[in-house]
């Protein structure tokens, strides 16, 4: 049943996917890394002070500050990771590896991440754990729109303490 609300929320999404090609000269460059190696942490010059984290097998991804917004970019593609001495696996990642990037943010940052599809599949990102607008959540089809191929979602949301679990604790005797 077509309400007024969902007619709202669905141009809401549909706005907020659609990336204008003037915005899309502004995305922060996509930082690929080439190697699985584990990459030292990145010491930040601005933003709000936090101690970065060693990400074993992975490494952070670099981020800007414009206009007191944390920006991310994310490249969804497919990738090749030889996971032992002549064992390619086929993949997919972000910004070249998989698993991809770390995003480090600290409560109460404004958080912007670009997420760009060079898979050959519609795809999405949910943000496990985080608390945040329903229209940032990442779920395709129903909370927003697929990401397609060849295009950029920008989602944007104030970074808030982790989610209450939704675990379900089984009694026992």
């Amino acid at each position: 049943m077509l309400s007024r609300r969902n007619l709202f929320v669905g141009a809401a999404a549909v706005s907020a996917a659609s990336v204008s090609r003037v915005a899309l000269a502004a995305i922060p460059e996509a930082v690929q890394q080439t190697s699985p190696d584990t990459a030292p942490p990145l010491i930040p010059n601005s933003g709000r002070p936090y101690n970065p984290v060693v990400t074993l097998n992975g490494w952070t991804c670099p981020w800007r500050m414009k206009d007191g917004v944390k920006e991310f970019h994310l490249v969804a593609e497919p990738v090749v990771r030889e996971m032992a001495p002549g064992f390619k696996a086929h993949l997919w990642g972000y910004n070249g590896q998989s698993p991809g990037p770390t995003i480090e943010v600290v409560e109460g940052d404004r958080v912007r991440i670009y997420v760009t599809n060079r898979l050959p599949e519609h795809t999405s990102v949910h943000w496990h754990g985080q608390r945040l607008p329903n229209g940032m959540d990442g779920v395709s089809g129903l909370t927003q729109p697929s990401i397609k191929p060849g295009q950029t979602f920008v989602y944007e949301f104030v970074a808030r303490g982790p989610a209450p679990s939704c675990t379900t604790r089984m009694p026992t005797r």
